[in-house]
């Protein structure tokens, strides 16, 4: 609960800083907030390098169905969450959309510059550290039996245990800051209240539709697990606040696998789900973007009119996109840009709108998808527990 009220005094700081503190104090804020922002990009590779590798590498070698149930169920989830979207979107957006211009929401915003430009390229790209801790990983598994010594593995874990140091004593404490710069941005530069209030209704069907799918993966894990679902949703909450600041499910990783912990998922699945569910399981993200294509298309006399056998294509594609996605505020939407593009049409006008709606509520939709990695999380450590020799282990 203490960090929950940091996080919420830091929102809460930042748009009365950014919409009645003096320019300087503004910049100030947009600079710490840059800094601490180009440290979490750095680390991110490291996070999903050293968590993952050290995961597989700790788990028996029958685990690889574990990798399998992984993978399909943030896919199945990212799909069935998309396609339920997509139906109410399809039966409440004419009726609710009536009189709203999409020109409205054309409105230049103002950068707010930071003091210095502080940026710090990454070792390495999210999807190579991902591929790195796959072969890593795996390898160290594999040829466990067969390589006498085990400096790999000892150099896998201790680099583990340094990236979470850096966690504990430098990311956790300065989230608040960090949130704090970026609600300042957005109160400063006006786009995020231009784009709320335009699209009031939309935005709030979204986030209803974020909370539909959050309950259906936490009934199924508590289903799966014999627990109480309001439980494992309560205390997956300071994940869910610190992604609402972040934007960014990569950047939240620490956060989520501390309260994974707390929902007692044993360490080598958490390890292993929780950065691997960062970068494929986006069904927040997912559902934002169908809801929003669909209220474009009825908004834009250019584009079919949506239905749901023309839009199966585009959300069967949407999840395998979502899966390559960076990681980062608004790295989904431009992946899936392309596919806007070329399967439902969309020229460079809607395109952009497209991003501006998705923006609006970037963090509800990052925070989604974190709340639902901690359900793929125990719906994997649930399965997991069927086999005696992972049990044995954790």
């Amino acid at each position: 609960m203490k960090l929950i009220i940091k996080l919420l005094l830091g929102i809460v700081a930042g748009l009365l800083i950014g919409l009645f503190a003096p320019e300087g104090v503004v910049r100030l804020l947009v600079t710490i907030q840059t800094v601490i922002g180009a440290f979490i990009v750095f680390l991110i590779p490291f996070i999903i390098l050293f968590f993952i590798a050290h995961g597989i590498s700790s788990l028996p070698h029958s685990s690889g169905r574990l990798l399998g149930l992984t993978i399909v169920s943030a896919y199945v989830s990212t799909i069935v969450a998309t396609l339920i979207a997509c139906s109410i979107a399809l039966i409440l957006l004419p009726t609710l959309l009536n009189g709203i211009d999409p020109e409205s929401v054309n409105v230049q915003a103002k950068e707010i510059m930071p003091f210095i430009e502080f940026r710090v390229e990454p070792v390495m790209g999210v999807i190579t550290a991902l591929l790195t801790a796959f072969l890593f990983g795996i390898g160290i598994q594999l040829t466990a039996s067969s390589v006498k010594t085990t400096a790999l593995k000892d150099m896998v874990a201790q680099g583990k245990l340094i990236v979470e140091i850096a966690i504990r004593k430098v990311v956790i404490p300065l989230l608040p800051f960090y949130i704090a710069g970026i609600f300042t941005d957005l109160a400063a530069n006006g786009t995020a209240f231009v784009y709320l209030y335009t699209f009031a209704k939309v935005l709030v069907l979204v986030i209803v539709l974020h909370w539909l799918w959050i309950l259906v993966l936490y009934a199924i894990a508590a289903m799966v697990s014999g627990r109480n679902m309001f439980s494992l949703i309560k205390v997956m909450l300071p994940a869910y606040v610190t992604a609402i600041g972040t934007m960014s499910s990569a950047a939240t990783i620490p956060v989520t696998l501390r309260q994974a912990q707390k929902n007692k998922i044993s360490e080598p699945t958490r390890e292993f789900v929780i950065p691997l569910c960062a970068s494929i399981h986006l069904s927040g993200s997912s559902i934002t973007i169908i809801t929003c294509a669909v209220a474009v298309m009825l908004l834009s006399p250019s584009l079919p009119t949506p239905g749901l056998l023309m839009l199966i294509p585009f959300i069967l594609t949407l999840g395998v996109i979502t899966i390559a996605a960076p990681g980062v505020p608004g790295g989904t939407i431009l992946a899936a840009l392309g596919i806007l593009a070329s399967i439902l049409g969309f020229d460079e006008a809607t395109l952009a709108l497209m991003i501006a709606l998705f923006l609006a509520q970037d963090s509800f939709g990052t925070a989604c998808n974190i709340l639902g990695d901690g359900a793929i999380a125990i719906i994997v450590d649930a399965e997991a527990g069927n086999n005696a020799e992972i049990v044995d282990k954790a």
